[in-house]
């Protein structure tokens, strides 16, 4: 069984619709209203089949016609249109205000909540599927509310409203459209758990589809530099194609589900006719009755013929409200406490690891359940308010891992973290994210200016205050040296800025926020002499008066720092000064040695 099947069958479209109207409520806020605007643009349908029937059967008389009541029944046929008409209009108005109204709060929601997510889920899902998850996927039940949905309500009450005032005429020939409703049912059923899976299938080819193409677009330059265009083009066709294909599959099932409902649709016709033609003649019913009834067969078969059409939009949108569902039921990993959090005190920071261990979840299990190989093991460390400690270790002994779980972007698998005398997981959002700030080894900027980056670390900052940061860390000299100064465009993802530009940006950012504890993930690596010598300056003022760890990646930095700690399997195998550490040899001598060798090449 694919993995939509499973889907599919673990939530039926019920009980997806339901739970959807339950987090919009403004979608059931909004839906009596709409109701009564379809039931009255539904009955007003009817009048014209009754209409034709009265003048037939009570307009013509004795040979002649009594003009007076046509033109009556003319005249109010033609005001139940014009209701209809402004009814329809009206509840096309309202519906498309309340569903995108109710739709734009869920894409927040969504959006929210992904970011809610922790690390580890964000690094396991493809970025392509999640922007889908936000954008497409609630778009797909945009257009259903505003098209399909319209549709299933005016044409569900036309085809009862008809139904009711067909047995009112006739008995006989509406017990001759109720004998094949069943038939007509089964196969709405029959073709509907079909199209639900299909059409779940499309949905998750579109989403791995946008994911391959996001990462097209964004690793170019990488794919240039390996000459790796025809793989990547490979790859990238591979998936076009796999959601061509399924999207031709649920196309054809469509297309069936269609031509299925026109046979019905002529099969009731037909009935009806040849059953009213004998009672016309054996005199049991009027000829005008006959043909309001076959006028009502209309307004009954009708939707009938464009029920595909609505059930396709009902099966893409379910398939779409499902996958947003699927990713508001992800429990985050790391829970904000929210109003029962606690703030951090107002003096210095200092940090506390207390037995602390992690592991890596494998794929399918969540944080709590993690099994991976142990990445941290039993650390026990405090770092002290206002020092200046560096973590060092090989690739892959666990100083990145620490690095995250001092700022809670992930939680220990054991143990706790201590900071300002306090739980980190009892600490709030907000009160961690504006006293303790990482900068990344990678600087992510956002498309705007760098003004308008800088002041992410705090949006009421002014330009003055800005070019105040810019002077206190000593770049005022190379923001004058752009063209724009604060108002340099840095392009998507800071594309427009050099690497190491893009880490004095995070810097100054860094700086705005004024956090009382500081994490640095070292990147002076991959940047020019004098931009090195920018960013050593940079830091030489961002650092100051602050509580600071530093993940070194170079020596040079641990010799600077007042303490030093070093990783190795997980585990705090060396702790102390550099010069200490150095006499004592061990790890921290091995890579020490190592790196003077590397440096005096």
């Amino acid at each position: 069984m694919t993995i939509a099947a499973q889907q599919a069958e673990r939530r039926g479209a019920t009980a997806t619709i339901r739970r959807g109207l339950s987090l919009s409520p403004e979608l059931r806020r909004g839906l009596p209203a709409t109701l009564v605007l379809a039931l009255i643009a539904t009955a007003g349908r009817v009048i014209v089949p009754v209409a034709v029937q009265q003048i037939i059967d009570s307009g013509f008389a004795d040979g002649g016609v009594d003009m007076g009541f046509v033109l009556s029944m003319t005249a109010w046929a033609l005001l139940a249109v014009a209701v209809t008409a402004g009814s329809t209009g009206a509840m096309h108005l309202r519906l498309a205000r309340v569903s995108e109204t109710a739709l734009s709060l869920l894409r927040v929601r969504a959006f929210r909540h992904i970011h809610d997510l922790s690390m580890l889920h964000q690094a396991s899902e493809q970025r392509g599927v999640l922007v889908a998850r936000v954008t497409s996927d609630v778009d797909q039940i945009s257009r259903f509310m505003q098209w399909g949905g319209l549709m299933l309500i005016i044409n569900g009450g036309q085809a009862l409203l008809s139904l009711l005032v067909m047995f009112v005429y006739s008995v006989p020939m509406a017990m001759v459209v109720v004998v094949l409703v069943p038939v007509i049912v089964l196969t709405i059923k029959w073709f509907q758990s079909r199209l639900e899976v299909a059409y779940l299938t499309v949905r998750e080819r579109v989403g791995r589809m946008l994911a391959i193409l996001a990462e097209v677009v964004v690793g170019a330059p990488v794919i240039r530099a390996y000459g790796i265009e025809d793989r990547i083009r490979q790859r990238l066709g591979e998936s076009i194609d796999q959601h061509r294909r399924s999207g031709v599959k649920a196309g054809a099932l469509s297309s069936s589900f269609s031509g299925a409902g026109e046979l019905l649709s002529a099969m009731v016709v037909a009935a009806v006719l040849v059953v009213g033609t004998v009672l016309a003649v054996n005199g049991s019913t009027s000829v005008g009755t006959v043909v309001a009834f076959l006028f009502l067969v209309q307004l009954f078969v009708q939707p009938v013929q464009m029920l595909g059409e609505a059930v396709n939009e009902a099966q893409t949108a379910v398939a779409g409200w499902r996958r947003v569902l699927d990713v508001l039921d992800i429990a985050p990993d790391v829970a904000d406490p929210g109003a029962i959090g606690a703030d951090l005190p107002a003096a210095s920071l200092g940090v506390s690891f207390e037995g602390v261990s992690f592991r890596y979840p494998r794929p399918g299990e969540t944080a709590g359940e993690a099994s991976g190989p142990p990445v941290l093991v039993d650390v026990d460390t405090t770092i002290e308010p206002r020092s200046r400690v560096a973590i060092v270790g090989e690739t892959g002994s666990g100083k990145t891992t620490f690095a995250k779980l001092l700022t809670r972007l992930m939680d220990p698998t054991a143990g706790r973290i201590v900071m300002g005398g306090l739980d980190l997981r009892t600490v709030r959002f907000r009160s961690l994210r504006d006293r303790v700030v990482m900068v990344p080894q990678e600087g992510m900027l956002f498309s705007g200016t760098i003004a308008d980056n800088v002041r992410m670390g705090r949006p009421e900052a002014t330009d003055a205050e800005l070019e105040s940061a810019f002077r206190r860390l000593g770049l005022s000299e190379w923001l004058g040296e752009l063209s724009g100064g604060l108002l340099t465009p840095v392009g998507e993802r800071g594309g427009a800025l050099s690497v190491g530009e893009r880490q004095l940006v995070t810097l100054v950012r860094a700086a705005i926020a004024d956090p009382d504890l500081l994490v640095l993930d070292e990147a002076t690596s991959a940047v020019d002499p004098v931009t090195e010598v920018r960013i050593n300056r940079a830091l030489s003022g961002l650092t100051t008066g602050r509580t600071v760890v530093t993940i070194a990646h170079r020596l040079s930095t641990a010799e600077a720092a007042e303490r030093v700690i070093v990783f190795e399997g997980g585990r705090i195998v060396q702790d102390g000064t550099h010069d200490a550490l150095v006499a004592e040899g061990e790890v921290y001598g091995r890579l020490y040695e190592s790196w003077q060798r590397g440096t005096s090449v």
